[in-house]
C-alpha cells in the first residue's frame, strides 16, 4: 500500500474518482497487495469524514503514510504482557467493587394493560 499511495492520486469517498485518483486499496492493489477489507475502506472514509468523492489532503495522505509506517514496525508486539496486565487489572476492579444483591421486596407490578390482557386471553 506504501508504494501505491506514493505513486497514485489517492482519493476519499469513492473506489476511484474517474480523473486518475484510486483509494488506498485500489493503489495497494495495483502494486501486488491482494487483500479486500471493507472495514479499512470504511474507516479510511470516516477518517477522511466525507461523503462524496475528493482528493485527500497532504494531511490525510502523511497520516496514512504514518499509520502504514508505523504497522511495519519490526519489534513485535508483547500480547502475553497486555494480557496479563489487563487480567491484573480486571481482577483489581472486582476486588475493589462490593458484590451487591438484588432482591424485589413485593412483587412486580404488572401494566395495567398487560393484566387485563392476561385476564381476557382464552
Amino acid at each position: 500500500m506504501l508504494e501505491g499511495i506514493a505513486a497514485h492520486t489517492i482519493v476519499a469517498g469513492a473506489y476511484a474518482d474517474g480523473h486518475g485518483g484510486i483509494c488506498p486499496m485500489l493503489a495497494a492493489h495495483r502494486h501486488g497487495g491482494r487483500t479486500s477489507f471493507l472495514s479499512f475502506a470504511r474507516a479510511w472514509d470516516d477518517f477522511t469524514r466525507t461523503d462524496t468523492v475528493r482528493r485527500v489532503t497532504p494531511r490525510e495522505l502523511r497520516v496514512l503514510t504514518e499509520l502504514l509506517e508505523a504497522s511495519l514496525d519490526d519489534e513485535a508486539p508483547d500480547f502475553g504482557a497486555a494480557i496479563a496486565e489487563h487480567r491484573e487489572w480486571v481482577a483489581r476492579r472486582q476486588l475493589a467493587q462490593p458484590v451487591i444483591r438484588v432482591r424485589r421486596l413485593r412483587p412486580a407490578r404488572q401494566r395495567a394493560g398487560a393484566a387485563r390482557a392476561a385476564r381476557t386471553a382464552w
